[in-house]
């Protein structure tokens, strides 16, 4: 059986930057390495606030990127 292992966590923010002239939805991803693989989606979302605090975009989502290694 295949086992995965946490090897890296990322911080992605995604900003809503408005439209452009073609009427589609135009997007800016902000990412943050080094994220503590062990931090809980409330600890993640407590900094992505504390961080689109100081932006003037406005917040589309925030994602969490993971990097796992498969071994047999």
């Amino acid at each position: 059986m295949a086992v995965a292992t946490l090897l890296d966590s990322q911080l992605s923010l995604v900003f809503d930057m408005g439209v452009d002239e073609n009427g589609k939805a135009v997007t800016k991803r902000k990412n943050y390495n080094n994220v503590k693989t062990s931090a809980t989606p409330d600890q993640l979302l407590q900094a992505a606030q504390a961080i689109v605090s100081l932006q003037t975009e406005t917040l589309a989502s925030v994602e969490r990127n993971d990097t796992n290694q498969i071994d047999a």
